[in-house]
């Protein structure tokens, strides 16, 4: 199934090739942004206090003086590795203990699916802000806490694509032959899930950014003077009416950020979900 999808389905879908090549952009600006931009995002002018946007600050300045594009650009590097190495630790987690789950079944499915919905049954951001609020803030903790938030969602998904497929014929003929539930879930189980996984963990990854720069808003997750965009929103927003650049410009990064996210997920949902192909 993951060899149909072919650049040539992508090209043929301008809202997603757009957003393929939005987070490319927000990748390469990660990556290498900081090392290009032309103002250091923790220094502080106090000669150029709320400078709205031009040609020496290109987005403005904040209350302090710190150039806003630099503290944008820096920030993008700190929202994606949240948002992408959450998703990859939880859909990991979920996944172990989705597969044991469903496969074993009896009373390990019965404790373990009681453990999923004690965890799914809190909201998120609810749940992220308590875990959040008993460890130290920091990029570790705001990551350990969207990870404990999102893994008994994607456990849920895998334990009900297990017990699909553990019934399927060529997983009863392995067994027959003598093959260890090890050998089961590594060869036949998990690859043919891995369409549906990639399609859950890309769609949670703009969920998890949001959840961060929720996080940081808070004062939960990076601390300052480190930037994030969910720090720089509520470092601003005593500002909105007199400075709102100071705010629209790190919400417009969430924003464009998520919002191509989703549409990539959508798209690869609809390419790689065996259900969308009916």
């Amino acid at each position: 199934m993951l060899n149909s999808l072919t650049w040539s389905d992508l090209t043929k879908d301008a809202p997603t090739l757009i957003a393929v090549l939005v987070l490319c952009a927000l990748v390469a600006t990660a990556a290498i942004g900081p090392f290009i931009v032309a103002h250091d995002p923790y220094s502080m002018d106090l000669d150029h206090l709320k400078q709205p946007p031009g040609r020496e600050h290109f987005l403005g300045t904040d209350s302090t003086g710190r150039d806003i594009l630099s503290r944008v650009v820096s920030g993008a590097r700190i929202s994606l590795s949240v948002g992408i190495l959450a998703s990859a630790l939880s859909l990991g987690i979920g996944v172990f203990f989705g597969l044991v789950a469903g496969y074993f079944g009896g009373r390990t499915d019965t404790l373990l699916s009681q453990l999923f919905d004690i965890f799914l049954a809190f909201p998120s951001l609810l749940l992220a802000i308590g875990i959040s609020a008993i460890m130290p803030a920091g990029l570790v903790s705001a990551m350990l806490a969207i990870t404990l938030v999102g893994w008994a969602g994607f456990a849920r998904l895998m334990r009900g694509i297990t017990l699909s497929l553990k019934e399927q014929t060529y997983v009863e003929a392995s067994r027959a032959l003598g093959a260890t539930p090890a050998r089961v879930l590594a060869r036949h189980i998990l690859p043919n899930a891995l369409p549906l996984l990639i399609v859950a963990g890309s769609m949670r990854v703009g969920g998890f950014i949001l959840l961060e720069a929720a996080l940081s808003f808070l004062g939960l997750g990076v601390q300052p003077p480190t930037p994030t965009w969910g720090s720089m929103i509520s470092l601003g927003r005593s500002y909105i009416t007199t400075a709102p650049w100071i705010v629209i410009v790190p919400g417009l990064a969430i924003s464009v950020t998520v919002i191509s996210f989703n549409i990539l997920g959508d798209f690869l949902r609809d390419k790689l979900d065996p259900r969308m192909q009916v």
